[in-house]
């Protein structure tokens, strides 16, 4: 990770600004926020209208003065000001006149494995204007490990899976340190865009933009396996009339949509696999991979996974908030270093 634990039980509050939810976690209270990184904006006055679930609700909706963005694009900070504001009012004014009675105001913040120096700016830039004097980053992939309760600073293999919306991110971690790591330019929104796209051309149907994400959980409690129900009626806009239209999907060929852009994902953890130690991936035979991020909880990715690999693969309690509660778990101590005893003389 790039702070010790020792910088991090100075920190106050912890951000994981993601693609699709912003978190925040105070020390001493837990959770304090967990809402999608979204805010409406009137473009004529440059006032912000709503931010969060609202602002999401809002997304296809508003007239054409009102405009609903997204500050966050594959966990890096695009639009540091607009983040800014976002986080202002998702945080509330409760919560931030306490923190800034702290006399140097500490802040902790995830940013991915690959990010680049302009990126990890980004974040600090971000919260800083937060009225945070220092800022220290946390690689998502070890602060998720550490929220899942897996031993990341034992000298074994821990194999993680992150499915986040923009991106998927697969490490191998051992001693505290990711060992091998791939980031695939996969999510949930390429998941949402495979879906969107059969339908436009198999139907010649257009989805509401707020559907996508319901049609996949209600495939079935099985997703990718054959054994849910043959069909789900859909409705949505004819592409050639604009009128309203309802059809029978057949799921198996969804299914199949579905299961092409997750290619990539078994590709990514068969590159890192390959650039591992032989020692840390027979580790991996008996512990298996563990998945966290919102995209985790697609039914039956967990089940492709275990036939493509051959591994257990376990999906982690609670997996879309396991990031910002590894960081919480180090803001509060919980985490204890790894403690080398010297050989007796």
């Amino acid at each position: 990770m790039t702070a010790s634990l020792e910088q991090l039980r100075r920190c106050h509050f912890a951000v994981d600004l993601g693609a699709a939810r912003t978190r925040v976690y105070v020390k001493g209270a837990g959770l304090v926020v967990d809402q999608p990184s979204a805010a409406a904006m009137n473009t004529r006055t440059g006032a912000l209208i709503a931010v969060g679930e609202f602002a999401e609700r809002m997304t296809g909706r508003t007239p054409d003065y009102i405009r609903v963005v997204r500050p966050v694009s594959g966990g890096t900070v695009v639009d540091i000001e607009m983040a800014q504001r976002m986080l202002r009012h998702l945080i509330g004014d409760k919560v931030r006149r306490a923190l800034r009675r702290k006399p140097r105001l500490r802040a902790a913040a995830c940013t991915p494995h690959d990010a680049d120096p302009l990126a990890q700016r980004a974040t600090i830039e971000t919260l800083v204007g937060l009225g945070a004097r220092r800022v220290e980053l946390v690689d998502t992939l070890i602060a998720a490990a550490v929220g899942c309760g897996l031993p990341v600073e034992q000298p074994e293999a821990t194999m993680i899976l992150m499915c986040g919306a923009a991106a998927t991110q697969v490490a191998v971690i051992s001693l505290g340190s990711i060992v091998t790591a791939e980031r695939i330019p996969i999510g949930g929104e390429a998941v949402d865009h495979a879906i969107v796209q059969h339908l436009r051309h198999h139907h010649e149907l257009v989805l509401p933009s707020q559907s996508v994400r319901p049609l996949q959980l209600a495939l079935s409690e099985n997703g990718l396996t054959p054994h849910g129900p043959a069909s789900t009626e859909i409705h949505g806009r004819d592409v050639a009339t604009g009128l309203a239209r309802s059809v029978q999907v057949d799921t198996a060929a969804v299914r199949d949509a579905i299961e092409t852009p997750l290619t990539a994902v078994l590709d990514g953890i068969g590159r890192v696999l390959r650039n591992c130690p032989p020692d840390l991936v027979a580790d991996l035979t008996d512990r298996g991979i563990m998945m966290v991020g919102g995209s985790a909880l697609l039914p039956g990715f967990d089940q492709m996974l275990r036939q493509a690999t051959g591994v257990p693969v376990h999906i982690a309690d609670r997996p879309d908030v396991c990031a910002v509660q590894g960081l919480g778990y180090m803001l509060e101590g919980k985490i204890a270093p790894l403690v080398l005893n010297p050989l007796a003389s």
